[in-house]
């Protein structure tokens, strides 16, 4: 293969592990800014509505080990393609549900399906890629979940006013069913990928990932990051619809344009870690991050959404790190592990949401301020202490310059 043919080559798969990420993420957070209006139309609290996130993120806590061990016994490509045309379906029936209940229930069978898809391509990247290559291909992927998490409330945001939030649902079937056969086209079948000699033996590496003391530390750190991330994107929302803001749902919507910066920066995730270290610049990122969610106090709505860029910049720089950081750290059973960074990471997320909802119903958003301040400085005292200086000692990886 020529130099330019490989060049296209690695394009291509670039792209296709985007598209991973960007069909995941248009539809999990897609309820977020609509969140209003649902507890309008459903006449349930701010707590109650917020379930239909928390739906999604608890069933992808619960599916995603069991998602990286069948991974492991069938292999890659075929997993993330199938999954990707499966979730079409739940995502049809939330925008048929007659009940909060039942969409309730249709967002926890979509959140079952969408591990398959995005825990095995980082595993996929972590085997495919080489080391030196494998941070930014991780940092492109985070970007396509970056720029999905804006396009699905976008949809939905401005769809709600224009034709109904179930139209909006409808729209976002059509994007998955589209993204479904791209990747299928796009996305080279695995080469260097290791059968598992089964579902036991896929399950005793599992347990074997419980015995390393820097996974267990990044599982950790994956737990605040959404955490973090669901508990301020869901309850922003409520905040902001209300006086002095007003927003409706479009530029509820429009106001998470903030993931876009993100989705700039987390290319840069493999030069960051070079040239400052893991553990020095996760620990410097969070502090940035408390930064940030300190500006969402002000008054202006333009320093609120500043905060905003922030928390959404540092939130999906340390995703594409951390997560990064098991493919590296895990020598067996990458999918597994990833599948188990996962679980902890939209376990997280779900008790943000529930957290979320107590700290608004008693405290108001300065409430949610004050338990992001707590979880990021945990999340910066576990890097501190167990994370090494180096960032490296498990999975040795060399600076790397962005795509």
């Amino acid at each position: 293969m020529n130099a330019a043919a490989k060049s296209r080559f690695l394009t291509t798969r670039q792209f296709a592990v985007f598209l991973t990420g960007f069909c995941c993420f248009i539809n999990l957070y897609s309820p977020q800014p609509i969140l209003p209006l649902l507890s309008e139309e459903f006449g349930a609290s701010a707590a109650e509505v917020s379930a239909i996130v928390t739906a999604g993120t608890l069933a992808v806590a619960i599916s995603a080990p069991f998602a990286g061990a069948v991974a492991d016994v069938l292999g890659r490509k075929h997993v993330i393609v199938a999954a990707m045309f499966i979730v079409t379906i739940p995502t049809l029936m939330t925008a048929l549900a007659p009940t909060l209940q039942s969409l309730i229930f249709w967002r926890f069978v979509q959140g079952l399906v969408l591990p398959p898809i995005f825990a095995v391509t980082v595993a996929y990247i972590g085997e495919e890629w080489p080391r030196h290559e494998a941070t930014t291909a991780t940092g492109i992927y985070s970007s396509g979940s970056s720029i999905g998490g804006f396009a699905g409330r976008l949809v939905t945001g401005v769809l709600a006013d224009i034709a109904g939030w179930r139209a909006g649902y409808f729209v976002l079937a059509a994007m998955t069913l589209a993204g479904a056969f791209s990747v299928m086209l796009l996305l080279p079948k695995e080469r260097k990928f290791v059968r598992s000699e089964g579902l036991l033996a896929s399950g005793k590496q599992m347990l074997r990932h419980f015995r390393n003391p820097q996974l267990l530390a990044t599982y950790a750190v994956g737990f605040g990051v959404l955490f973090n991330f669901i508990f301020t994107f869901t309850f922003i929302s409520f905040r902001l619809a209300v006086p002095p803001y007003n927003l409706s749902a479009t530029v509820l919507g429009l106001i998470f344009v903030v993931y876009l910066a993100g989705s700039v920066l987390s290319p840069l995730a493999g030069w960051l870690v070079g040239r400052f270290g893991r553990r020095q610049f996760m620990i410097a990122n969070i502090a940035v991050w408390i930064g940030g969610l300190a500006l969402t106090l002000a008054g202006p709505l333009w320093i609120v959404i500043l905060g905003l860029i922030f928390c959404a910049a540092c939130g999906l720089l340390s995703q594409a790190i951390s997560t990064s950081y098991v493919a590296l750290t895990a020598h067996v059973g990458r999918s597994s592990a990833v599948g188990l960074y996962v679980t902890s990471f939209y376990l997280g997320g779900s008790v943000g949401g529930i957290l979320g909802g107590v700290a608004w119903t008693h405290g108001g958003w300065p409430a949610c301020v004050a338990m992001g301040a707590v979880m990021l400085t945990i999340m910066g005292t576990v890097i501190a202490l167990f994370w090494t200086r180096s960032g490296t000692a498990a999975a040795p990886t060399t600076p790397i310059e962005p795509p």
